[in-house]
């Protein structure tokens, strides 16, 4: 019932306050990612080194604890963001614009059930009884491995993202209330994410990929918040859109 209520105040908003409200929970989305990736999990997490790992995350543990909290905003902020991006988009395609909405759900909740890993070391070096039967070095190992498989499951997440980055730079391309040059920018970084389909060859590029998708996301951001979308041309299409389907 709230869902439904909530989705039918997004679809009455006017199309300029969407656009805005996109760029601003995109916004949410890049800044929490970045925070918490770039400036807790490398802080704490050391790739070749379980025992400096763990004792990174047992010195620091509530620096680790906002990292995972911060996690779940991003994600939160990026399911609500989707619902956004689909309701802006729907008017130049409304199945194209539900199928990168689906791809970008599929990958938030990989992306969120990856973060159970990312929480698992503070479970695995809590010093409770049953994990006795492991000595320190093990334990740290696990420590490590759970934060490896946080990782892949991240990378995962980003080939779903790029299936729907590109559909929706398709979409903006199409679209009359919109510039071309964003959605060029959008599929140019939802190909950089598809690298991720062979994890090796994304690890490789991923400093390029980041780039050219932070290019593309910024600038999506500031157009959506300074300018938003043409509000003629949006209820144009829209009412296209609508008429074709009664045809």
């Amino acid at each position: 019932m709230n869902a439904t209520v909530t989705m039918n105040g997004i679809a009455e908003t006017s199309p300029r306050t969407k656009a805005r409200l996109t760029g601003v929970f995109y916004l949410i989305t890049i800044v929490a990612g970045i925070f918490a990736q770039g400036f807790i999990s490398e802080r704490l997490v050391s790739a070749g080194d379980a025992s400096v790992t763990a004792t990174n995350v047992l010195t620091h543990q509530s620096l680790y604890r906002l990292g995972f909290t911060v996690y779940l905003i991003e994600m939160a902020s990026q399911i609500t963001m989707t619902a956004l991006f689909y309701e802006l988009l729907k008017p130049v395609s409304r199945s194209v614009s539900l199928l990168s909405a689906v791809f970008s759900y599929i990958g938030c909740g990989i992306k969120t059930f990856s973060r159970l890993f990312y929480f698992a070391p503070l479970l695995v070096l809590g010093g409770a009884h049953y994990l006795s039967v492991f000595n320190t070095e093990q334990l740290q190992a696990l420590t490590l491995l759970f934060l490896k498989v946080n990782d892949q499951g991240a990378a995962i997440a980003l080939v779903f993202f790029g299936f729907s980055t590109l559909l929706k730079g398709w979409l903006v391309i199409k679209s009359t209330f919109l510039p071309r040059w964003l959605g060029v920018l959008s599929v140019l970084g939802g190909f950089g994410w598809l690298a991720f389909l062979s994890p090796s060859l994304g690890s490789q590029l991923f400093p390029y990929i980041v780039a050219v998708g932070l290019l593309g996301s910024l600038a999506t951001i500031v157009w959506l918040l300074v300018v938003g979308v043409n509000e003629q041309r949006w209820k144009e299409q829209a009412a296209a859109a609508a008429a074709s389907i009664w045809r």
